[in-house]
């Protein structure tokens, strides 16, 4: 079942954020990384506009377990931490349905 994470994150630094997720991706596909996230999507909150939410997605929840437990993605957290205004809140979920309209 695909899983998705939500990543609900405050930042004044939004671009030094973009700049360091293309460069993990980047990274990460040079390096033939088989595992991590297949979509991603990062939403602003139009009514506070420092707050964002990342939809992460991956085929599954153990390929996004293993993912977690990767070096460079918990040496990502930890430079993306920094760039936030508050800790991030993440929130786990099965997908159950999805589709363009």
């Amino acid at each position: 079942m695909t899983f998705a994470q939500i990543i609900d994150f405050e930042t004044e630094r939004a671009d030094e954020i973009r700049e360091l997720m293309h460069q993990y991706e980047q990274t990460a596909g040079a390096g033939g990384r088989k595992l991590g996230p297949k979509h991603r999507t990062l939403l602003r909150d139009r009514a506070n506009p420092n707050r964002y939410l990342a939809v992460v997605e991956f085929d599954s929840y153990e390929e996004a377990m293993a993912n977690s437990d990767a070096p460079e993605t918990t040496e990502l957290a930890r430079q993306l931490s920094a760039l936030c205004t508050r800790p991030p809140a993440f929130t786990d979920c099965d997908v159950v349905e999805s589709g363009d309209l």
